[in-house]
């Protein structure tokens, strides 16, 4: 019985052992709160108030997702929005892990932005929504204007619609069954030739 026993402990520590050696799951993202309003839901009785919270997530690694929750207070509208924000994350390729690989247009209703790549040492060039979504995604350098709607909810899913449209030099050489370096040697030529065209014209 007590040899029993004793392997039982064994199998237990065992395992114990090894749930306490696994490594956690759950990366790290940031969050960063963008907009706080105050709501009201007419009723029977006259008016409840509310909380309306609008967060962005990210990992500062090439991902990032934002989310809206509402409650009758602060931290529970908050908590909301991050949780739906993580489920909604997007992966966006970076450039060097510092700025985008092409310029490009996002859209969303009234809302249209212009996100341009930008050299080293350029910074986040971006009003507030924007500049929260690169920051979280992990954005060094970007130039971007808000050409449409100001409103922050419109301007963020602009921003994301625009972001998912990027693409790297290794999902292109993919989608066309040729090599990285083709495709950025072209890339480089291609540069080449506007120069010397424009430095040609009168």
């Amino acid at each position: 019985m007590a040899e029993r026993e004793n392997r039982r402990d064994d199998r237990g520590n065992r395992g114990g052992d090894r749930r306490d050696n696994r490594p956690e799951e759950t990366p790290e993202f940031a969050d960063r709160l963008v907009a706080i309003n105050r709501v009201s839901k007419t009723v029977k009785g006259g008016k409840r108030f509310g909380f309306a919270a609008l967060v962005v997530v990210g990992d500062q690694k090439g991902r990032v997702g934002f989310g809206k929750g509402k409650a009758k207070e602060v931290p529970e509208a908050i908590r909301k929005a991050t949780e739906q924000a993580k489920r909604s994350m997007v992966r966006v390729p970076l450039r060097e892990g510092r700025t985008l690989h092409h310029d490009m247009e996002g859209r969303h209703g009234a809302g249209k932005v212009v996100m341009r790549a930008a050299p080293e040492g350029t910074g986040i060039i971006a009003g507030g929504p924007m500049r929260a979504v690169f920051e979280m995604l992990g954005l060094k350098d970007v130039v971007s204007k808000s050409l449409g709607s100001q409103n922050p909810y419109n301007m963020i899913r602009a921003t994301i619609d625009g972001l998912k449209k990027e693409t790297s030099p290794r999902q292109v050489a993919q989608r066309r069954g040729k090599k990285v370096a083709d495709i950025l040697n072209k890339g480089a030529e291609a540069v080449e030739a506007a120069v010397l065209m424009a430095r040609l014209k009168p």
